[in-house]
């Protein structure tokens, strides 16, 4: 395949392909048209036919996309055609959530082991997964191959544990932690903050509301009364 520069955004909406066709599959179906695929994805059909062109392309004109051919080929671009150890630090209600969340597991992310700094927790297991003091950390690293580790901890230590997981090797990290991570290029972060993400969704919430107040009032302003003159409608701010 020609060598090409893609976009972090077309990068970014493979994991989306990749669930839909893994539903479809899971459906029974074998084949699906961009047309049909970008109804249940409320995205056009020409950009999924460009995105999948960015790697060659899947289809065929008149056939369509094979479901199961499709889904193997995103999950290899996604690197989830071989097994990915991660572990979690920080055993708290956030990291036993995601470490009690099966589907990693069948998309080829292997947890190792939970990490923490309460002592009440050591030995506790999740679905089998054993949570373990964070001063044992370091050494676990040293004697088992780790690529990702979720950072579920307070911000406090954020920096500290990640330094401990890039000097021994770790290559991703998944930061929960209410900070942002700056690490080395080789390293790839992906900071998420859920309060963030909270107050975007209830920024354009809000914003939809004052949208549908607003067009109700505009339409009762301009309805005739039955005297023939428009009501007098008044809305208060939210």
């Amino acid at each position: 395949m020609e060598q090409r520069k893609i976009s972090r955004a077309v990068i970014s909406r493979l994991p989306r392909y990749y669930r839909y066709l893994g539903d479809l599959l899971e459906a029974g179906v074998e084949r699906i048209s961009s047309s049909d695929l970008s109804k249940k994805m409320h995205v056009t059909a020409s950009q999924i036919r460009q995105d999948l062109n960015n790697f060659g392309g899947f289809g065929q004109q008149g056939y369509g996309y094979n479901v199961k051919y499709l889904y193997t080929e995103i999950g290899k671009i996604l690197g989830l055609d071989r097994s990915h150890n991660f572990i979690i630090i920080g055993a708290g209600n956030l990291g036993q959530a995601l470490a009690n969340y099966a589907s990693f597991e069948r998309s080829g992310f292997i947890l190792k082991s939970l990490f923490d700094v309460n002592p009440r927790l050591e030995g506790v297991a999740i679905r089998g997964i054993p949570v373990r003091m964070v001063d044992e950390l370091e050494d676990f690293l040293k004697n088992n191959d780790i690529e990702i580790a979720a950072l579920t901890l307070p911000k406090s230590k954020a920096i500290e544990v990640a330094d401990i997981l890039v000097d021994n090797g770790v290559k991703g990290i998944w930061n929960f932690a209410h900070t942002d991570l700056s690490l080395p290029k080789d390293v790839v972060v992906e900071n998420v903050h859920l309060s963030d993400t909270l107050m975007s969704y209830l920024t354009t919430f809000v914003s939809r509301i004052k949208n549908r107040i607003w067009q109700a009032a505009r339409m009762l302003r301009d309805q005739p009364t039955k005297g023939g003159s428009a009501a007098s409608v008044h809305v208060k701010g939210m």
